[in-house]
């Protein structure tokens, strides 16, 4: 076994020192030609030249290969090994992994876009990574590590009922599958700016080795594979902000250009929740966004159980964290360099782009595409990107239909021995099922938007419901379902409804200002100027809210009507709950109430009859809570009895 790990830690070393030096040469290589390379190709034509391919194909064939490796390395693989990676992984590998799922070329295409067209405020999410961190450490992350479900909506079911389990396995399948479909669309639609390829041919290949690798190797081969997709990542984010910062001028320039635009917006104060973006919803419905995803989603969840201690997954989500503050920075910074060299031709309004997230593929090839390798290992980057958070996902709903549906729910059992041959099976029907809704994700908007409103449709929900269940003991299952049912179905109602008036165009977010006076090669007589609409009815306001409060919109409901309807269909005892489901400072909490309010407490539930001869002190209000939360009859047992109880319940594990 030591031998196997070693073989895997060489692995891991190989690839990254491979990634590395490849950074290095395309530096040295760029930084040669730089003088000569960066000049604008007017004529947009395609230059996408067999280094291109050559780096991009290396990329996409270690990535396969990693399946490969694992999934002969592996023979013996059972549905553990292959759902939860045998719960052996290390530290650093799962950090990675972590922080390459959450980066998808989404954000490497949407946040360069959103500078562009509408400033610096979405920047202030980078806030948000530093709040959502102690939270998940704190809250949430310990009853995940102490119960170690495959599936983390077991817990729900374990809390509340089968139905509610259900209910949150499905909403969260349809999460997925919608959320891979966007993020796959992003890279294909990249790589046919790039080379011309038709988008859907592109899309055919992006599924063809995603599937590959993640059905092979499991969440060994995914967690590896994410950490040498990660280096890709890095290491083409920071080659194109090199290059971009030189050819631009250097930093002032860039500053000085965002600020003259007046994109440099961070301290937006507008409590309006109807304005796209200000402080108020970045950093409180970001920090619930980001929430979700730390916190109630499976595909994480399962990442944090491959390895084995609750102090490596804290050390990992910090370090993921940081990896993830960086990336956006990078990623914002790239946008300035483009509004700093388009200042005076918007390749949007001009007509040479149709869309606001094509504007750094086409950045790219026009501006670097002269330089061998350089838009390749952009590309390859922008695949890297979404090759990491569809594998984990396609593992993670495998993990979701085995356990929920087809274990619970069906009745089916299935041998270890076979788990892994199914949990295959399932990674690669959710595959080509995500596969045929990218057809209906190429019609709407904005990708990065479109993608954080579905989160935001069932992340806030599923991320209500555990909380519900964590720190309210008082929750029933009637109302767990009657809150989120609510609440789904009112995100569902607001996103589809923006959704349709921004396809309308009755609903339009305002931009920063572009001009197009200096368009080289174009006749600004050819803009058709929009015809100006005069407004008739006003868009509902539900329809008008930011997307980005979809999560906290959807979490609050969740727990209000869930609370509401649990007090109304009759509310839990909390000696009824088991205190492993429930938050760490909860039972903190409940163990350290006055003796006063234990009293009360206990005389509500029906734990003591005041009549009886039970001295009320301190000590023994501490006895019978502690007993009675354990699920111990004090009525059989003695006194002493009960103190031996309390002292091997409360000494430490």
């Amino acid at each position: 076994m030591r031998g196997c790990m070693k073989g895997r830690n060489q692995l891991s070393r190989l690839m990254v020192t491979a990634i590395i030096l490849m950074v290095f040469i395309q530096f040295a290589a760029a930084t040669d030609t730089l003088e000569d390379s960066c000049i604008e190709n007017p004529s947009g034509k395609n230059t996408f030249s067999w280094e291109d391919y050559l780096v991009l194909g290396a990329m996409l064939v270690i990535s396969c290969g990693i399946g490969v490796f694992y999934g002969c390395f592996d023979k013996n693989q059972n549905s553990e090994d292959f759902l939860l990676g045998g719960s052996t992984m290390g530290t650093f590998p799962m950090a990675m992994s972590l922080a390459a799922s959450f980066v998808t070329a989404v954000e490497l295409l949407g946040n360069p876009a959103e500078m562009y067209t509408h400033g610096s405020q979405f920047w202030m999410i980078c806030l948000a990574f530093i709040l959502v961190v102690p939270m998940t450490s704190k809250f949430y992350l310990p009853v995940f590590m102490k119960l170690r479900l495959t599936s983390s909506y077991e817990y729900l079911s374990l809390r509340f009922c089968q139905k509610t389990r259900y209910l949150a396995s499905g909403v969260y399948i349809l999460q997925m599958v919608l959320y891979t479909s966007v993020a796959v669309y992003a890279p294909a639609l990249a790589l046919s700016k790039v080379t011309g390829l038709n988008v859907y041919l592109a899309v055919t290949a992006v599924y063809a080795v995603c599937i590959f690798y993640a059905s092979q190797g499991g969440m060994k081969a995914v967690i590896i594979a994410d950490t040498f997709q990660a280096a890709v990542l890095l290491g083409s984010l920071f080659l194109i902000l090199f290059l971009g910062d030189k050819y631009v001028g250097g930093t002032g320039i860039i500053w000085s250009q965002s600020y003259k635009t007046d994109r440099l917006e961070i301290f937006n104060f507008n409590p309006d929740m109807t304005v796209r973006h200000s402080f108020w919803s970045v950093l409180i419905g970001g920090t619930f966004y980001w929430m979700t995803m730390f916190c109630s989603n499976q595909a994480s969840i399962q990442k944090y159980l491959s390895v084995e201690a609750i102090g490596q997954v804290r050390r990992a989500i910090w370090t993921s964290s940081f990896g993830l503050i960086i990336i956006y920075s990078v990623n914002f910074y790239t946008g300035m360099i483009m509004v700093a060299h388009y200042k005076d031709c918007d390749p949007l309004q001009s007509g040479q782009i149709t869309a606001a997230d094509e504007i750094l593929p086409y950045y790219i090839i026009n501006v670097m595409g002269n330089m061998k390798g350089v838009t390749g290992f952009f590309v390859a980057g922008i695949f890297a990107a979404s090759l990491g958070t569809v594998a984990s996902a396609l593992n993670s709903l495998a993990a979701v239909t085995m356990q929920d549906f087809l274990g619970s729910a069906c009745g089916i059992h299935i041998p270890d021995k076979r788990g892994a041959f199914i949990a295959k099976i399932l990674s690669i029907v959710y595959g080509a099922v995500s596969f045929g809704l990218v057809f209906l994700i190429a019609q709407l908007g904005s990708v990065m938007q479109v993608a954080i409103s579905f989160n935001g449709m069932a992340g806030g929900v599923t991320l209500g419901l555990f909380s519900l269940g964590m720190f309210f003991p008082w929750a029933n299952a009637k109302g767990a379902i009657f809150g989120s049912v609510i609440a789904m179905g009112l995100i569902t109602l607001m996103c589809i409804g923006q959704q349709v008036a921004i396809a309308s165009g009755s609903f339009e977010e305002e931009s920063k200002f572009t001009s197009i006076e200096k368009c080289k090669c174009f006749n600004i007589t050819q803009v058709v100027q929009k015809e100006i609409i005069p407004d008739t009815e006003p868009i509902f306001f539900l329809y008008r809210i930011s997307y980005i409060w979809y999560s906290g919109i959807g979490f609050l409901v969740t727990v209000i009507l869930g609370l509401i309807g649990s007090f109304v269909t009759g509310a839990n005892k909390t000696s009824d709950v088991d205190d492993n489901l429930l938050s760490p400072p909860v039972k903190e909490f409940l163990l350290s109430l006055s003796s006063s309010a234990k009293t009360f407490r206990l005389k509500a539930n029906g734990c003591v009859n005041v009549n009886e001869n039970i001295a009320m002190d301190s000590a023994n209000i501490d006895k019978v809570e502690l007993v009675e939360v354990r699920g111990i009859k004090q009525n059989d047992l003695t006194d002493e009895e009960i103190i031996q109880k309390i002292r091997k319940i409360s000494a430490p594990s």
